[in-house]
């Protein structure tokens, strides 16, 4: 059965109590940060600077996904890129558990917000996506599954009938919608043929990255998946179709500086982006016995939020059916 309040019994002294019997004695300091599928918290230590510490949701992930997607970031950070490695405890290893909860520690890294309209930032965030893919190509993902039709379309598309979230009034609407979509994304990927799939860091949006002095950082690769190059490209992309094509261009003219880009992925963009639409209301519905979702995504059962995804689809389908950015 799933456990509806997995983290009733995280309290501050379940938390600081934890980060003291891996080896990573605290002060007492601990303030929360925004995270609604894992609990993050920054936390002061006796000595040295804060940490960052994560507290994994139960069941998500078994130990071999998360020590996989440790092991990715270990190898990047050995590559002498930006991305912040777990530390590794008193026990030698980088997962830990305490009181039935499995949590992870990360040095704290700053950083500001990037402006992605700028020519030189979009390149200089190509170079390191390029890198990273470099790395990730090394070798494949055995324990995390990757990104497809099924885990990211029609499971959750499923599910989301399934379980009474979609009102009644509007769930043929929705259903017929998600099944035209569906039909798009798959057209899709035929024409795209056998792209490659690499390790990605899989959730690569503006709010995962973090700009300092040195450059761009990518954090939580938490949703770290296998799947094609161009899932850690699209998401940097804003406007209409003129200003992504725009966008697009500065990151590939980065990215291929280090690693090649095969030009049949940009035919799976809309595509992708539909899945991630899908896919995030399922995840919600999935998370709603979690006190912190209704309070969070109050909106989620109400008929016009409904309204708005099934008119979300139908534009998708059309843009699916449209010619990628650039002429292949």
């Amino acid at each position: 059965m799933t456990n509806t309040t997995p983290y009733a019994t995280l309290t501050p002294d379940c938390i600081l109590n934890a980060l003291d019997s891996a080896g990573f004695p605290c002060d007492g300091r601990l303030a929360a940060l925004n995270s609604y599928e894992n609990r993050v918290y920054q936390i002061g230590m006796e000595e040295g600077p804060p940490v960052v510490a994560k507290f994994y949701r139960p069941g998500r992930w078994n130990d071999a996904a998360i020590l996989e997607e440790h092991e990715f970031v270990r190898e990047l950070a050995e590559s002498e890129l930006p991305a912040v490695p777990a530390l590794v405890g008193g026990d030698g290893s980088t997962l830990h558990t305490h009181q039935g909860f499995r949590f992870a520690v990360f040095p704290r890294q700053g950083g500001y917000a990037p402006e992605f309209n700028d020519d030189a930032i979009l390149e200089q965030m190509g170079r390191l996506l390029g890198r990273i893919h470099a790395v990730g190509a090394l070798r494949p993902y055995q324990a995390r599954p990757g990104i497809d039709i099924a885990g990211f379309g029609e499971e959750p598309s499923a599910y989301l009938l399934a379980h009474g979230f979609i009102p009644a009034e509007l769930r043929d609407a929705y259903r017929d919608a998600t099944e035209r979509a569906l039909d798009q994304v798959r057209r899709c990927f035929e024409r795209a043929g056998e792209v490659a799939r690499l390790r990605l860091h899989g959730d690569c949006y503006a709010g995962n990255v973090l700009w300092t002095g040195d450059g761009p950082h990518l954090v939580d690769f938490d949703d770290s998946r296998m799947g094609p190059a161009i899932q850690d490209l699209w998401m940097l992309l804003s406007g209409d179709r003129g200003e992504m094509g725009r966008q697009l261009g500065h990151l590939l003219a980065g990215y291929e500086t280090f690693f090649d880009f095969d030009l049949r992925e940009l035919r799976l963009i809309e595509a992708l982006r539909t899945l991630r639409m899908i896919h995030y209301a399922g995840w919600i519905a999935r998370r709603w016995e979690d006190p912190a979702f209704p309070q969070a995504f109050p909106w989620f059962e109400s008929p016009g939020y409904w309204h708005e995804r099934i008119l979300e689809l139908r534009e998708q389908t059309v843009r699916m059916a449209e010619p990628p950015l650039w002429s292949i």
